[in-house]
């Protein structure tokens, strides 16, 4: 088990990158806008599932080989940041479900839960995670609790994020509203790659 003052660290630096805008965050608040609380709720379960997938992969030696190959690396940031592009262009140009009818979709679970092992802040929250929390002594025990906090910070995370897009959507009611709101989330995600390609 983890020390007090250690485990109180891991809880508040999870908390915080769980909470902090990112891809995963500004995807949930436009689905949300768009598509309403219900309908996201898969998206939703898919970047909780994927997420703590991803950190206890990382924790089981996928972080070690990733860090040791520059090649794979290379391959993540070309991928991750051509999908999240996709991603944006999905964003901003969806129309609300009201407008659009059956052909506006929001994420699937299973997109979600893939999107997380090319979505960089998922990786360096996860890579940093593990080299500053696990001991050398207690790998087995520390990787699970890592990944127990992680799973257990993301919850109120994406629940915040898309009620927080639901909650603006009442607002948004015009549809060219919401056309503009998600041209910004669009650019945003956009953004979000910059310290991904330049690293």
């Amino acid at each position: 088990m983890l020390p007090l003052d250690t485990a109180l660290a891991l809880v508040s630096f999870a908390f915080v990158a769980a909470m902090t805008p990112g891809p995963n965050n500004i995807m949930l608040t436009a689905s949300g806008v768009t598509f309403g609380f219900t309908r996201t709720i898969p998206h939703m379960i898919g970047i909780c599932a994927g997420f703590v997938a991803l950190v206890l992969a990382v924790g089981l030696g996928v972080g070690a080989a990733f860090t040791a190959l520059p090649e794979a690396k290379t391959v993540l940031k070309i991928v991750g940041a051509a999908y999240m592009l996709w991603l944006a262009w999905k964003v901003a140009t969806a129309a609300p479900s009201d407008a659009d009818g059956d052909r506006a979709a929001p994420m699937t679970f299973w997109q979600a839960v893939a999107f997380q092992w090319v979505n960089p802040k998922a990786w360096v929250m996860a890579l940093s995670a593990m080299a500053v929390y696990v001991r050398p002594l207690h790998v087995a025990a520390d990787v699970a609790a890592v990944t127990i906090v992680f799973g257990l910070v993301t919850v109120p995370a994406v629940v915040t994020w898309a009620g927080f897009g639901h909650v603006l959507r009442r607002a948004l009611r015009d549809p060219g509203k919401v056309r503009v709101f998600n041209v910004v989330m669009a650019l945003l995600l956009v953004a979000s790659i910059a310290p991904m390609v330049t690293d």
